[in-house]
């Protein structure tokens, strides 16, 4: 993956909302949702909406189909993959005494003595639902 693509998967990513309609397709998997239904789940006015999905499309993390009279959004998962693996393979083992790429880290940050299997499933994320204020 190349630098420009992880810094822009990266920015997209590191805003509030976009993060949050991201962990909602993810949690739906490949078949999405409607752009209806990811609004309404988070309260989001179209226009809204509209320009963040548009965020993150170019940054490859979503993808969007016509379904008859609605559009449908997907996660793209071979660009979250990519942008993981960039991370972990160019990230993790910085400091690490000749450390190349190779070393993946472990959950509390520490890099690990061996590398990581790769998983070509994606988990699903913990999402919380959002608080009503009464």
């Amino acid at each position: 993956m190349e630098i420009k693509s992880v810094v822009n998967a990266l920015g997209a990513l590191a805003q509030e909302t976009r993060l949050r309609i991201f962990r909602l397709l993810v949690e739906h998997g490949r078949a999405g949702l409607p752009a209806g239904d990811i609004g309404r789940k988070l309260g989001l006015p179209p226009a809204t909406l509209s320009f963040h999905v548009k965020e993150l499309a170019m940054a490859g993390l979503v993808s969007a189909r016509q379904q008859g009279r609605y559009i449908r959004y997907s996660p793209g998962f071979a660009a979250m993959r990519a942008l993981v693996g960039y991370l972990s393979e160019n990230c993790c083992d910085a400091g690490v005494e000749g450390g190349h790429g190779a070393l993946a880290c472990t959950a509390d940050g520490s890099p690990s003595a061996e590398p990581e299997r790769q998983v070509s499933v994606m988990p699903k994320p913990n999402v919380r639902p959002k608080r009503t204020i009464v």
